[in-house]
C-alpha cells in the first residue's frame, strides 16, 4: 500500500510539474502579446505625433506666407496714400 501512494504521490507532483509548466509557457505567450500589441500601439502613437508636427509645421508655413502678402498689401496700400497725399497737398505747377 505504501508503494501505491508513493506512486500516486509522485504522479501527482509531475502532473502538477507539468501543469506548472503549461501556465509559464501560457503566462510568457501573454507576456509576448501584450508587449507586441504596446510596441504597435507605441508604432502608432509615434506616426500619430509624426503627421501632427508635419500638420503643425504645414500650417505654420502658410500662416507665414499669408502674412507676407498681408505685408505686401499692406506695404502698397501705404505707398497708394503717399502717393495721393502728396497728388492732393502738393502746388499746383505753374
Amino acid at each position: 500500500m505504501q508503494r501505491s501512494g508513493i506512486l500516486a504521490l509522485s504522479l501527482a507532483v509531475l502532473a502538477m510539474a507539468g501543469c506548472s509548466q503549461r501556465s509559464q509557457d501560457s503566462a510568457a505567450e501573454t507576456a509576448d502579446a501584450v508587449e507586441a500589441d504596446a510596441n504597435q500601439a507605441a508604432a502608432k502613437a509615434s506616426t500619430a505625433i509624426d503627421n501632427a508636427a508635419d500638420a503643425v509645421g504645414n500650417a505654420a508655413e502658410k500662416a507665414a506666407a499669408a502674412v507676407d502678402r498681408a505685408g505686401v498689401k499692406i506695404e502698397q496700400g501705404a505707398e497708394n496714400a503717399r502717393q495721393r497725399v502728396h497728388e492732393e497737398t502738393a502746388p499746383a505747377k505753374k
